[in-house]
């Protein structure tokens, strides 16, 4: 058996030969980030961004779903989501708190 000359041998420290290219990383969606900024907001300051940020990210996700690897940061996109909907949360509890509270001030009132 003759042992392959040395311009037929791979690359030292690449016993397979050497490492495919790397896959260029699609452009991020234009909404990922707006949602996310959304839904931070509308869960640390203001909650009227809540519901803005989970119509504008369930839009987002179905285009994600509808285009495999055309985009990146479904991360971002995922987390401004669930933040928009903890968001609508809030704001629908603080709506309610206000109306329980102007109802209890009317009752105060007249009695």
């Amino acid at each position: 058996m003759t042992q392959p000359s040395a311009s037929q041998q791979p690359p030292s420290g690449y016993p397979y030969g050497p490492p495919p290219p790397p896959r260029p990383i699609p452009p991020k969606h234009p909404d990922a980030v707006t949602v996310l900024v959304l839904g931070v907001i509308a869960v640390a300051a203001f909650p009227l961004t809540g519901p803005f940020a989970w119509a504008i990210g369930a839009r987002a996700r179905r285009e994600f779903d509808a285009n495999p690897g055309r985009w990146s940061g479904e991360d971002e996109l995922k987390v401004g989501y669930v933040l928009g909907i903890v968001g609508t949360v809030l704001l629908l509890l603080g709506v309610i708190a206000i109306a329980v509270l102007i109802l209890t001030f009317i009752t105060l009132a007249r009695s």
